[in-house]
């Protein structure tokens, strides 16, 4: 049979979940279409979304239309919960991107279209509420082509088709007409973006619709080997633990031992016990699910989205993250209970970033706006009964090096003893923090090398100019040196922190530290005659950017911009537009701080009073420990490795 696993996907308020009603509807599978504003629909399954009408958590549901099996994912709409459907977009095999005819493109269906445009998923839109009163066809279509993709098509269109491909274009010369299978190829090979009219709520269109994913669905042969990846973790309305799977070659099993490797920790290995087939909040239960299916598996508490199984290759680094931090205000309960019931959240949303502030003695997350503060809030209430605010922190810098520097750790009071000898070197933009050795294991023992690597990933790293977290950066063991009756595990930890901190403090004498800040890719669309302040503004903020590309009375701008320097620009752009312009944001990466002298001074960090991240060393002398600053911890190191080792880089996972 046929599978194909499929997206609905749009802005807020487009009619997605109207429309995965209406196709439940027509291929039989429901006898009732329920409502968004009646709170009965079948794909949105908690009370939280029913309560507000919209999509806030990714729910699925499994129809057979004209001989093939749709996997249907409904993706939320609001741009705070972006990162849950860009999870869920990394699971699909189709898309229908569902815009409203009354309103055309909008500031996240642009988004939305970029994710699929990045994971490469063939695209079909479905132009929504045609019941109402909406501009002509012709209109919608010449919109959606210049403000999403030149390729939107009618899919009733032949012509319009056949000008994708000049195979297509000669068979419908020659033919009169496209064969059912040339549409097909051109959609799947993203050649079009075939656009079907019509309106969920009166079933207008939604059989075209349904027809044509049936033919896109492929019937194709998957690899023998296991492999699968996690895209979603969550709640069942019961409450259980739920790893969503898509599985991407031979089959998962119930009952079956999963291994998951990561690439900075020990990864896990559970049990999947069960095998659900959901049907909105319905499931039944399979005792084995074949490659190119999804399910929701129980029993795998170490999951987190994005782990990938057997021979999966790994996921994509998210596109949309939250780049601003809030301090949390526990109200009265207990800050610990409060930091653990975080934790559990965002074992399923790991873009929540919790984190405790040592420094601060404060607790922030990471949050994508005010919609997901509701939520998140709801989410401690009803599960832990905690009740707790959120207040705005600011911008999440993070800090990085310019040059490789090496590090010095000695702990060695009475009765224990750890050296170590870290390179820290950059590492590409984007890619963290990863950990390794360069260390012979006739130099160290392999015993030691793995527990100052499990000690170097088991936290965060704060920098030296500011304390923020450190990133993008290759950490290696050079060397080091225990004592076989005194050394105990304790030792090596405290000896890691201080190799590190001691290596970025020789890099901040050096002026190789770098801060670096979050920016935004964005597109601001206004009224032509609007440019001039656009301009202006953009200069402003310091953003990149190039000539307007004016269409008719509208001009679009795109570029990157620092985060800082937007806030509520997006707002204001529809106060000097009366409504009409926009400005959509996606999460463009770290790149190198535009004014770091200010935020470096506004932070009045210093390094050297941060005791829980200190740089010194202890050494023993005539049975007392004593302190060693960090700038002569090199004269009194025990070992002297080569810092330009050309042992070969092996990673953590392989030590």
């Amino acid at each position: 049979m046929r599978q194909a696993v499929v997206g609905l996907v749009a802005h807020v308020d487009a009619g997605k979940t109207t429309l995965a009603e209406a196709l439940l509807y027509v291929s039989g599978t429901i006898r009732t279409m329920g409502r968004v504003d009646h709170g009965d629909s079948h794909m949105d399954v908690h009370q939280m979304e029913r309560q507000r009408g919209i999509t806030i958590f990714a729910s699925s549901a499994r129809l057979e239309y004209d001989g093939a099996l749709l996997m249907l994912l409904d993706a939320p709409g609001h741009v705070d919960f972006g990162a849950e459907a860009e999870r869920t977009v990394a699971a699909l095999d189709l898309a229908v991107l569902v815009v409203a005819a009354n309103e055309g493109v909008r500031g996240h269906t642009r988004t939305m279209w970029r994710l699929l445009n990045a994971h490469n998923v063939p695209t079909v839109v479905f132009v929504n509420k045609c019941d109402l009163a909406m501009p002509h066809r012709d209109q919608v279509l010449e919109d959606m082509r210049a403000r999403l993709d030149e390729r939107c098509v009618d899919l009733q269109d032949n012509e319009a088709l056949a000008l994708c491909d000049e195979s297509a274009l000669e068979e419908l010369l020659e033919s009169g007409c496209l064969a059912p299978n040339t549409v097909c190829d051109l959609v799947r090979d993203r050649k079009a973006v075939p656009c079907v009219f019509g309106s969920a709520r009166t079933l207008e269109g939604v059989g075209e619709l349904a027809g044509l994913l049936a033919r896109l669905a492929p019937k194709q042969e998957w690899p023998q080997d296991f492999a699968a990846h996690i895209y979603k973790v969550g709640r069942s309305t019961r409450g259980e633990r739920l790893a969503w799977i898509k599985v991407c070659g031979g089959e998962l099993r119930a009952k079956e031992l999963l291994t998951c490797t990561r690439q900075n920790d020990d990864g896990w290995s559970d049990k999947a016990d069960q095998l659900r087939l959901y049907q909105g909040d319905r499931f039944e239960l399979a005792a084995r699910v074949p490659a190119g299916q999804i399910c929701a598996a129980t029993g795998l508490s170490q999951a987190r989205p994005g782990d990938v199984l057997g021979a999966a290759r790994p996921l994509r680094s998210p596109m949309l993250a939250p780049v601003l931090g809030y301090k949390v205000l526990p109200n009265e309960h207990d800050i610990r209970a409060v930091h653990q019931a975080l934790n559990e959240l965002a074992e399923e949303d790991p873009l929540l970033g919790v984190r405790w502030d040592e420094r601060l003695g404060e607790l922030r997350v990471q949050l994508m706006g005010s919609m997901q503060q509701d939520v998140v809030r709801e989410e401690l209430a009803q599960r832990h009964g905690l009740l707790v605010d959120f207040e705005l922190g600011g911008v999440l810098y993070k800090e990085t090096l310019s040059q490789s520097t090496v590090g010095v750790g000695h702990f060695e009071p009475l009765r224990h003893y750890a050296e170590v000898h870290l390179r820290i070197e950059p590492a590409e933009r984007g890619s963290g923090v990863t950990f390794g050795s360069v260390c012979p294991l006739d130099e160290l023992d392999r015993n030691w090398q793995r527990l100052i690597l499990t000690n170097a990933m088991e936290r965060e790293h704060a920098g030296v100019l500011a304390g923020f977290p450190l990133t993008d950066v290759r950490i290696a063991i050079l060397g080091g040196r225990a004592h076989a009756k005194h050394t105990e595990g304790g030792d090596f930890r405290q000896a890691t922190y201080r190799a590190i901190r001691q290596g970025l403090m020789r890099a901040h004498e050096r002026g190789e530290c770098l801060l670096l800040e979050p920016w935004y890719r964005f597109e601001l669309e206004v009224p032509a005659d609007k440019v001039g302040r656009a301009l202006a503004d953009l200069q402003r903020m310091s953003a990149r950017f190039g000539a307007p590309d004016v269409m008719g009375d509208w001009a679009r701008l795109e570029g990157a911009v620092p985060v800082s320097e937007v806030r509520d620009y997006p707002l204001e752009v529809s106060a000097y537009t009366g409504g009409e312009g926009g400005m959509s944001v996606t999460f463009g990466g770290y790149e190198p701080c535009h004014d770091a002298d200010r935020v470096v001074e506004d932070a009045g960090y210093d390094p050297i009073s941060d005791l829980p991240n200190t740089p010194d060393s202890v050494f023993c002398s005539h049975g007392a420990g004593y302190n060693v600053p960090w700038n002569e911890v090199e004269k009194s190191a025990h070992v002297h490795p080569d810092s330009r080792s050309q042992t070969p880089w092996r990673p953590a996972a392989e030590v």
